[in-house]
C-alpha cells in the first residue's frame, strides 16, 4: 500500500493550524518545539512545518507567496456545505466558489460538489464531496 502525505512549509504554524482546524482537520500528533504538526481529516493526511532553519528539506529557492504554485491539493470531505459555511463565517475568500461539477471519464462521469480556497500561505486546496457517477 502506498500513501502520499504532503508536508507543507508554512510561515506561521499557529495561523495554519487554525485554518486547517476550521476545515475540520485534527492534530494526530505534533512536535511544538520543532513547529511541526501531523494532521488528519477522514483519510486525508498532511503535515505542517514552520522550519527553524534553512537546512535538510527546506527548498533551495526563495519561498514567495503563494507557496506551492502549480499544484492544488484535493481533500475529500463528507459534507462540503459544512466546510463552506465555516469558511463564510470567518469571511474567508474563496478561490473557486462552491459548485457542482461533472467530470467525464471513458464510460461515465463522476460528480463532485467542490470549492477551492487558499490556506494562509497560498497553498490551493480543492475541498470536494463525491456526488456519485452517471452514464456518459
Amino acid at each position: 500500500m502506498s500513501t502520499l502525505v504532503p508536508e507543507l512549509i508554512c510561515s506561521d504554524i499557529e495561523a495554519s493550524l487554525a485554518f486547517y482546524r476550521l476545515l475540520g482537520f485534527r492534530v494526530r500528533y505534533d512536535r511544538p518545539e520543532e513547529r511541526f504538526a501531523y494532521l488528519e481529516l477522514g483519510e486525508a493526511e498532511l503535515m505542517l512545518e514552520q522550519p527553524l532553519a534553512r537546512d535538510r528539506l527546506y527548498p533551495r529557492a526563495e519561498l514567495l507567496y503563494p507557496y506551492g504554485r502549480g499544484i492544488n491539493l484535493t481533500i475529500q470531505v463528507k459534507d462540503v456545505d459544512q466546510v463552506h459555511a465555516a469558511l463564510l463565517a470567518v469571511d474567508c475568500e474563496l478561490f473557486l466558489p462552491l459548485e457542482d461539477r461533472w467530470y467525464e471519464r471513458a464510460t461515465d462521469a463522476v460528480g463532485v460538489r467542490q470549492l477551492a480556497v487558499q490556506d494562509p500561505d497560498g497553498y490551493l486546496l480543492r475541498i470536494s464531496q463525491h456526488l456519485g457517477t452517471r452514464p456518459r
